[in-house]
């Protein structure tokens, strides 16, 4: 693909992370995958090379935080590396989900702060933007000294539920971190708010403590960035259960880690419909009855693509 103004050319690579989802986004843009070798020594050491001159252009690199997230970062850290000493002019990460973002701030004394740490890997490997989504808090993006694009899944959930045609909804936000996103979701298929309030005695435990808003009678959609073990999504339901919502219940979230007992806990909780997208590779085993998965290729494609010629991110959720 080339800019009409600058002339300049453009590669699409992709890591070993999500292939299937670096094909779809190849295949919206129109152009072929970039040829990139990746292989682990004996020992385990993480090798990439760039099969292709790529001097002077402008090069994207797709690798997502899946389910092997330290191998997946550091295959990421080497292959920027890689495009950096094959002389591309500019190094575009994309990282549908963006590993370690839950770790953004010191809960406790003596505690790294490792969303940061990896902004500054990221960097320092030699990348000069990130295109991301729906990281765990916005103010990550401020952890970086280059551009970020910070995407919204917002418009793939949207225009889901919209073609549902459920009425008498409500949002449910699973804390007040959540809260503003949900408020935005709720507006826009005219549904009503309630936010739970959630406390984390430790790593992967949630307690739902109490729910503000009004849910009796009502069709709940719970809204949240990612579900990792379920817990806390869980317990949610049964808290809102309790307080009288409709038994036809929905999840929608943006990054399906499904870690753990995930899948045991979703698939029994009452699920009507899961609904996760792509950012992250879903195998056979964590996949249930009920689970849609919604595909992320056209917004990244569109990101990508507008980010080669120069034009406006925004213009895409507007």
């Amino acid at each position: 693909m080339i800019n009409k103004e600058t002339g300049l050319m453009m590669k699409l690579f992709c890591g070993s992370s999500h292939p299937k989802l670096g094909s779809e986004i190849a295949q919206y843009l129109g152009i072929e995958l970039g040829k990139m070798k990746f292989s682990r020594f004996s020992c385990g050491e993480i090798f990439t090379s760039i099969e292709e001159s790529i001097r002077g252009m402008n090069a994207f690199l797709i690798q997502t935080a899946g389910n092997n997230v330290n191998e997946d970062l550091m295959e990421l850290f080497i292959a920027i590396d890689s495009l950096k000493r094959a002389s591309a002019r500019t190094i575009s990460v994309v990282i549908p989900h963006f590993g370690y973002a839950r770790q953004d701030k010191k809960a406790g004394p003596r505690e790294p702060i490792s969303a940061k740490l990896m902004a500054n890997l990221i960097t320092t490997a030699g990348a000069t933007r990130v295109i991301t989504m729906d990281l765990h808090a916005d103010q990550i993006q401020g952890y970086f000294d280059i551009p970020v694009d910070h995407m919204t899944s917002l418009p793939l959930f949207v225009r889901y539920f919209e073609n549902k045609k459920l009425t008498n909804m409500v949002v449910v936000a699973p804390d007040t971190g959540r809260a503003k996103t949900a408020k935005k979701f709720a507006d826009r298929i005219g549904a009503e708010l309630a936010i739970l309030h959630k406390t984390r005695p430790a790593h992967n435990k949630a307690e739902i403590m109490h729910v503000v808003g009004d849910v009796k009678d009502k069709t709940v959609l719970l809204f949240d960035d990612m579900v990792d073990t379920g817990g806390s999504v869980t317990q949610g339901i049964e808290m809102l259960k309790k307080h009288g919502c409709n038994p036809e219940m929905y999840l929608a979230a943006t990054h399906a880690v499904f870690s753990g007992p995930a899948i045991e806990r979703l698939s029994s909780a009452g699920f009507k419909e899961v609904v996760v997208t792509n950012t992250i590779p879903l195998p056979k085993e964590k996949r249930f009855k009920g689970l849609k998965i919604l595909s992320t290729a056209p917004l990244f494609a569109e990101a990508i693509a507008r980010n080669h010629n120069n034009l406006s991110i925004s213009e895409i959720f507007e």
